[in-house]
């Protein structure tokens, strides 16, 4: 899935000319904890987030009265604290890719840009949404299980066949590439079936190792 596929389109923005006490204003009412940054073309030029804004907040031990400190910061413009040239992602940016930026730059979210102008934000909620649909998480009429399966080809075929042919249906799958020290892999799956009580223990009657099983409620 690309990232054109979970992004928000049209996010609110500030400029670089843009007080201060306004893109914290718009922050606090948009519940935004990032504003990209862009200039009157909609090109990105800077990204501003929540610690740039906590960076112009007084310190609680300054020797300025209130009134100094407000005609002060009513001053300061995002340009002057944004952060230049931040990490980017395209709309057809793979959504696992845009999570790794996001990890490794640790950031809250990536300006989805293209020909250079923002076309879209993707924050890194958007990421976890994701991979928690993709787990199958919310769904409460499946049963998970947690399967050992050899790290070699066809395993984890014949382990979804096996469900198959006993009636079930595959919700979701997901198998981490880390092996145990046995060399297996760890097959996570949701089915839903008449009888998941007894597709299970069809699956240990053929061998298979039911490391963690978690019935529909």
């Amino acid at each position: 899935m690309y990232i054109s596929d979970i992004m928000s389109t049209h996010p609110d923005t500030a400029t670089t000319g843009m007080k201060l006490s306004h893109a914290a204003k718009l922050m606090r009412e948009r519940k935004r904890r990032y504003l990209p940054v862009v200039d009157d073309g909609g090109r990105l030029v800077g990204l501003f987030g929540h610690r740039e804004l906590a960076s112009a907040e007084p310190s609680s031990i300054t020797t300025l009265s209130v009134g100094e400190v407000n005609y002060l910061t009513s001053k300061v413009t995002v340009g002057q604290l944004m952060r230049r040239d931040p990490p980017t992602c395209s709309p057809d940016c793979l959504v696992e890719e845009a999570g790794y930026r996001i990890r490794e730059h640790k950031i809250g979210c990536l300006p989805v840009v293209q020909d250079d102008r923002l076309v879209g934000v993707v924050s890194e909620t958007d990421i976890l949404d994701f991979f928690l649909d993709i787990t199958g998480c919310r769904l409460t009429d499946t049963t998970r299980i947690a399967v050992k399966l050899p790290d070699r080809k066809g395993s984890l075929g014949k382990l979804l066949n096996a469900i198959n042919d006993f009636g079930g249906y595959i919700a979701t799958v997901v198998s981490p590439i880390e092996t145990d020290r046995q060399g297996r892999r760890t097959a996570i799956i949701r089915h839903r079936s008449d009888d998941p009580a007894a597709l299970d223990q069809h699956l240990r009657t053929l061998g298979y190792e039911l490391v963690v099983e978690r019935l529909p409620d």
